[in-house]
């Protein structure tokens, strides 16, 4: 019998029993009972009198620090720059319908890993473009500046850099949601070097990866399709890199702003790799190494979470893609 054909033979059960089980598990994640229903304080808070600023502030108290007179919330609600914002919004969001679904299939998935998480209250606002604070989250109340996810052409976005701005669209929102619980539930590095570094960002972007199943690699970690090409096709020259200049093991905080750190490129001080390069090369290695030790080890994502990083990295076993 051809090999191939026997080996098939072998693998088949077992691949049978994988599929099965993913499609039991994705089965039991959309049982997991969870109501999302996003509340609009960003068109109520247009034209208010007193009755209504009074209502509201019954409503979402946690939006009016009480260090404010009502004064200074009236005449904010009339301002024209607050008007043309909540009408931007408003273009762009007429309905929130297909974001309250992703929120929805979003909370079933982190419920299902990490039951304990409250759903939230969901709450849009807008913030003046305050793209430090696009997703707030305070126990279980989420709030959503959906005037930073207008596009990255908007107008209002005009002054902020490219590499800022080119993930300021509606379908980065949820994505940054599971990157917002994925800083809570992930512990910081208990050491400082450069790899301990690295496999933070990889655990919160492979854990991206298990809550959001149907978005794109590129997506979940903020890549244009040329970029996401770059590093799939750079991976073993930037490992390499890594190796060869003994940096795993380095405190130097400066490897954090070069690979790690949103910026225009990675900084490998050589010229014509930075120029084509994209941001955050680190963290796609992070991500490898995490990928790597996650098939050659049978744990749950709680004790990925928990892992620690050198132990990991011994264990992964991890050898970059080479580029054909």
């Amino acid at each position: 019998m051809n090999i191939y054909y026997t080996l098939l033979i072998i693998a088949l059960p077992m691949m049978l029993v994988s599929c099965s089980e993913d499609q039991k598990t994705k089965d039991e994640i959309a049982g997991i009972p969870v109501n999302i229903s996003i509340e609009r304080f960003d068109q109520e808070f247009i034209n208010l009198d007193n009755q209504k600023l009074a209502d509201l502030k019954v409503t979402y108290p946690f939006l009016f620090p009480p260090q404010f007179p009502d004064s200074i919330w009236l005449k904010k609600s009339v301002d024209t720059l607050q008007a043309e914002l909540s009408s931007e919004v408003l273009k762009k969001f007429p309905s929130l319908e297909k974001s309250e679904d992703e929120i929805k299939n979003l909370m079933q998935h982190i419920q299902y890993y990490f039951p304990e998480i409250k759903v939230p209250r969901v709450v849009t606002i807008t913030s003046d473009v305050d793209y430090q604070q696009k997703i707030i989250l305070a126990d279980s109340l989420l709030l959503i500046s959906l005037d930073t996810y207008l596009g990255t052409d908007h107008y209002f976005y005009q002054g902020i850099q490219q590499f800022i701005k080119k993930n300021f669209n509606a379908d980065q929102l949820t994505s940054d949601i599971a990157a917002r619980y994925l800083k809570e539930i992930i512990p910081l590095p208990s050491d400082r070097t450069f790899l301990a570094n690295m496999i933070y960002y990889g655990k919160e972007l492979y854990g991206k990866s298990k809550l959001l199943p149907q978005s794109s690699e590129a997506q979940l970690i903020g890549y244009t399709d040329e970029e996401w090409q770059w590093v799939l096709e750079n991976e073993e020259q930037v490992w390499r890199y890594f190796i060869d200049r003994e940096l795993l093991y380095k405190t130097d905080k400066n490897l954090s702003t070069r690979f790690l750190y949103p910026a225009p490129f990675s900084k490998f001080n050589l010229q014509l790799i930075d120029n084509e390069s994209p941001d955050r090369v680190g963290r796609f290695i992070g991500w490898q190494i995490v990928k790597s030790f996650m098939r050659n080890k049978d744990v749950s994502l709680r004790q990925l979470i928990n892992e620690d990083a050198d132990q990991l990295f011994k264990a992964s076993r991890y050898k970059p893609k080479k580029n054909e």
